[in-house]
């Protein structure tokens, strides 16, 4: 049997072979150089490809490797530090856990410099608040800071740590949620909403809440914790507007028997600082310092405003704690809102006259926190007006927000 068939690209024959089997003999026609022009193109791009994902691959080990070494050994530091805390420690939480909680940070509660907060809620139903860091800054120090000297401590008027996460770059810190936010939102809105949702009463009992939360941090810890931070936005109320000191990311540790702390650098808010922790030569650092804090503090609950304002009527009322003492010492009226009785004017006088006590300059003229008690539970009548709290008079224009009062 002997069959031919060409077609237009292949020429030959097919022939029959001994064995019964049919030789297919085809020659491939002009389009054969084209088809393997593309077919090594394909190939070589294909393998430039791989080649460009291989160099990527290594540079970033290369990179991660070079960034590798500092960051292993701050994160050795502070897993170390954790576990020496041991008992004291509170619940550990992975960053999964922290996603879960928040509902994948679906509501934000407030954000600063540290990061973000965001409401939570327990497997128990507990409601929290959960505090997202970003940035390590340092060597963690702000971590450890407010793990370290909350763990510590146990007190009605100190916000309560219930857990925190450390994984990898990813730091939280979970804490009891407070229902109506931070002091600030209440003091720093021209008086309405101070005056006409708290009232004096209440002021006053905020004042005397934190100044016993700053006692127990002073005194009451086996290590004395000065905080460093005091101010209106790091005063938290829960549902009853029961205060609750809160951020201690600055905050320093520091053996009872050391009355002067050793710092480096000034740390705190813009007109919250006291003196000496900017310049030395006004004195050493001490737990005097919160103290300073907690009177510019008290001063502004009073006023309803910050103390430094171009929001006045008149330039003298530009600082607030230089135009409220020379009412005090004038004997004049305080001219505060919301004044509609005596015990509002008594519980006033006591804020006013034990803030100014406070912020005096030099830090031994300044009284303790136990002392800053028996002053507000006292009577009025008992306390002294206090030398003037400046070195001069304030300045005619107002200092900048960004910078520390020098005063």
């Amino acid at each position: 049997m002997e069959n031919e068939s060409t077609t237009e690209h292949s020429y030959g024959k097919l022939v029959d072979s001994p064995s019964g089997f049919m030789i297919v003999v085809t020659v491939v026609g002009r389009n054969v150089g084209r088809q393997l022009a593309v077919g090594f193109c394909s190939i070589g791009g294909t393998m430039v490809i791989l080649l460009f994902c291989i160099i990527i691959k290594k540079l970033k080990r290369s990179e991660y490797a070079f960034f590798r070494k500092p960051k292993t050994e701050n994160y050795r530091n502070i897993e170390a530090f954790l576990k020496n805390c041991g008992s004291l420690s509170p619940k550990r939480y992975t960053y999964s856990d922290i996603k879960k909680i928040t509902n994948s940070f679906e509501t934000e509660l407030g954000k600063g410099s540290f990061g973000s907060v965001f409401k939570g809620k327990l497997e128990n139903g507990c409601l929290v608040a959960v505090k997202v860091l970003k940035g390590l800054k340092g060597n963690g120090d702000d971590f450890i800071n407010e793990v370290a000297a909350i763990s510590r401590t146990s007190h009605v008027h100190i916000v309560t740590l219930l857990g925190f996460c450390f994984e990898g770059s990813q730091r939280a810190l979970i804490y009891e949620f407070m229902r109506n936010g931070s002091l600030d939102k209440f003091i720093h809105n021209g008086g309405s909403l101070t005056y006409s949702q708290l009232g004096w009463e209440a002021l006053y009992r905020i004042a005397v809440g934190i100044a016993r939360g700053l006692e127990y941090l002073h005194r009451g810890c086996n290590t004395r914790i000065v905080h460093f931070d005091i101010k209106p936005h790091n005063i938290l109320l829960n549902e009853d507007f029961c205060p609750k000191i809160s951020d201690f990311g600055l905050a320093k540790l520091c053996p009872q028997k050391e009355s002067i702390i050793s710092l480096v650098g000034a740390r705190g808010t813009p007109g919250y600082i006291a003196p000496e922790v900017f310049n030395r030569n006004f004195g050493g650092v001490s737990h005097k310092s919160d103290v300073y804090s907690y009177g510019m503090m008290v001063l502004e609950m009073v006023g309803g405003r910050k103390n430094i304002s171009v929001e006045v009527d008149r330039t003298s009322e530009i600082y607030f704690p230089y135009w409220i003492y020379k009412r005090l010492e004038l004997d004049e009226e305080l001219g505060l809102h919301g004044i509609m009785n005596d015990k509002a004017n008594a519980s006033s006088r006591k804020m006013i006259i034990v803030g100014l006590w406070c912020i005096q300059i030099d830090p031994t003229h300044r009284p303790s926190m136990s002392r800053v008690v028996e002053m507000l539970e006292g009577s009025v009548e008992s306390l002294q007006i206090p030398p003037k709290p400046f070195l001069s008079s304030p300045p005619r224009a107002p200092v900048d927000s960004s910078s520390p009062l020098t005063s």
